[in-house]
């Protein structure tokens, strides 16, 4: 018996309709995420650095950062967060797609 890769397990999950809807509604915050701590890592900073420069604690960074947060942060947040790393910060709003 073999074991499934991570690739093969996400692709038969994602072929039932409840997981791929549940997994596309957490997708935006996932990606939010991954894009926080790629670009502290790119201003070479640590979750410590960022949280002196944000005058917080390095858990609040790591809970920010933590792709299982339950908590949504406040986009006032993430908005220090990016200053800090020397970026600005753009929303953009695209249609949904229709069910088929």
């Amino acid at each position: 018996m073999s074991r499934s890769t991570l690739t093969s397990f996400k692709k038969k999950a994602l072929s039932k309709a409840s997981v791929k809807k549940e997994y596309e509604a957490l997708s935006p915050a996932y990606n939010l995420r991954k894009k926080l701590i790629a670009l502290r890592q790119k201003a070479g900073l640590t979750q410590e650095q960022i949280a002196t420069v944000l005058h917080t604690q390095k858990s609040n960074i790591s809970r920010l950062e933590n792709a299982s947060s339950m908590n949504s942060p406040k986009l006032s947040t993430i908005e220090q967060y990016a200053h800090a790393v020397g970026y600005d910060i753009k929303i953009s709003f695209v249609p949904k797609k229709k069910a088929k």
